[in-house]
């Protein structure tokens, strides 16, 4: 999320809420917040048809999940707070509503498996090794998701 947009959340102007966290700039590595590049910038600006940016002097920062949660110990408010736990609870929605269909596709998955060893009439325990291998890296995918690529933005 940009910081414009989540010192609209935060109900909390842009430079007051970037001057929290540079105050604070321990607590967010490269991994919780990123400054766009001006290509990056300049990419997400042309796609939206009206421009609602303003004037920005300096390039927007981006947060990621980690990010945002750490702005609740550097925005010490009620509304922070509460702001924060509303965005945590999105976040983990998120991640439920990604995950589902994928362990659901493991489920069909693992009941393909099993009729087409029952229709074949092999040995189940001469597969049941490598199937339940299987099962099992498809079931960390959805715990640990390799990285794929860094986060930001590209542009083509």
């Amino acid at each position: 999320m940009l910081d414009s947009d989540l010192a609209r959340i935060y109900k909390v102007e842009t430079k007051v809420l970037n001057q929290a966290v540079k105050r604070n700039v321990d607590r967010f590595p490269s991994e919780f917040m990123f400054q766009l590049t001006k290509d990056e910038y300049e990419n997400l600006k042309s796609q939206f048809a009206t421009s609602s940016w303003g004037g920005r002097r300096k390039l927007p920062f981006a947060f990621t999940e980690h990010g945002v949660i750490m702005l609740s110990s550097v925005l010490n408010s009620k509304i922070a707070t509460q702001t924060n736990i509303a965005v945590v609870k999105a976040f983990i929605d998120m991640r439920r509503y990604i995950a589902k269909p994928i362990r659901k596709k493991i489920d069909d998955l693992e009941k393909v498996l099993m009729l087409h060893i029952d229709d074949t009439k092999h040995n189940f325990k001469e597969n049941a090794a490598i199937i339940n291998k299987i099962i099992a890296s498809l079931n960390n995918l959805i715990v640990h998701p390799p990285k794929t690529k860094t986060i930001g933005f590209t542009a083509n």
